[in-house]
């Protein structure tokens, strides 16, 4: 019976999950056919083993009817050889007994701790706090992450990592063909990682342009002046490969903005000195700004 409690409890918690659209806080939306697929196959494998154990559990009761209504001399019989064999072995195998349950105990505990999670602890949208929480850092333009493919990304979105050296040049052609025409370059959420990929991936073929974006704004104890960051929390496939992606932008003197509040930035592309990464990088002058209300849903995701 425990199977099908778990097998349930994780059908539920994922049906939960996309019926109170907090999915989309785990996972690229683009692949929640997985996850809705795995809420059928949870649901029928908990159905076949509730009647699975229904079915085990009537022919026990109807073994025990059988034995109670004629059968209890032989059993008797039966049960006195049993006894004696029994003795001998009785602390070994009650020995073996506790190993036993204390696993499959433990193996249960370490099952029902997600679920348990998934259903009952909310789920939060990341903020600027994860950001001071991490640190970032920003890797030269001829590294990548393909050393360490499970960490979380920052300020640059790389892909390299889920292709082969040749492929990724070619995408990085096809990708930078659907921007670099474009007279101002817009970026929305469909196309947000995308397009800032692109970007720090030819920044000297954008430099002058009109780039414009939303995210939140963070200052923190990495920039002084005017300048903020300007970042979205991202998910190329799921969480394990998040990461909060933006630019570092330079505001109009005196403005006055605070940690996670909302902002559309419009401005020209140049190249800065930052000190805290040693190297050059792209940074939004920005010509036009207004704050923004946090919109729906926070992150951006990797359209393909």
């Amino acid at each position: 019976m425990m199977r099908f409690v778990i097998l349930f409890g994780f059908s539920f918690m994922f049906f939960m999950l996309h019926y109170t659209g907090d999915i989309n806080k785990y996972i690229n939306m683009k692949y929640a056919y997985l996850s809705i697929s795995a809420v059928v196959i949870m649901g029928l494998l908990s159905i076949f083993e509730f009647v699975r154990v229904s079915r085990q559990q009537i022919a026990e009761e109807k073994k025990q009817a059988a034995a109670a209504a004629g059968h209890v001399h032989d059993k008797e019989c039966c049960h006195e050889v049993h006894d004696h064999d029994h003795a001998h072995h009785h602390d070994h195998g009650h020995s073996h007994g506790n190993d036993t349950k204390l696993k499959r105990f433990i193996g249960y505990f370490i099952l029902f701790v997600p679920i348990f999670t998934g259903l009952f602890l909310p789920a939060y949208a990341l903020d600027s706090s994860f950001v001071k929480a991490k640190g970032f850092s920003f890797p030269s333009f001829e590294e990548n992450i393909q050393n360490n493919p499970g960490a979380h990304q920052f300020l640059k979105p790389d892909s390299s990592v889920f292709y082969r050296k040749d492929d990724y040049v070619n995408v990085k052609n096809k990708e930078l063909a659907q921007f670099i025409n474009r007279p101002e370059v817009i970026l929305t959420d469909a196309d947000y990682l995308k397009g800032m990929e692109v970007i720090y991936n030819t920044p000297e073929a954008f430099m002058g342009k009109t780039i414009g974006f939303d995210g939140f704004a963070y200052k923190g104890q990495q920039v002084d002046g005017n300048h903020y960051f300007v970042f979205r929390f991202g998910f190329i496939h799921c969480v394990a490969d998040s990461g909060v992606f933006g630019m570092l932008v330079e505001f109009p003197k005196n403005t006055q903005i605070k940690d996670d509040d909302w902002v559309h930035v419009s401005g020209k592309l140049t190249w800065e000195l930052y000190q805290p990464f040693k190297q050059t990088i792209p940074v939004l002058k920005v010509t036009d700004w207004k704050t923004i209300e946090t919109p729906k849903d926070p992150y951006v995701y990797r359209s393909n």
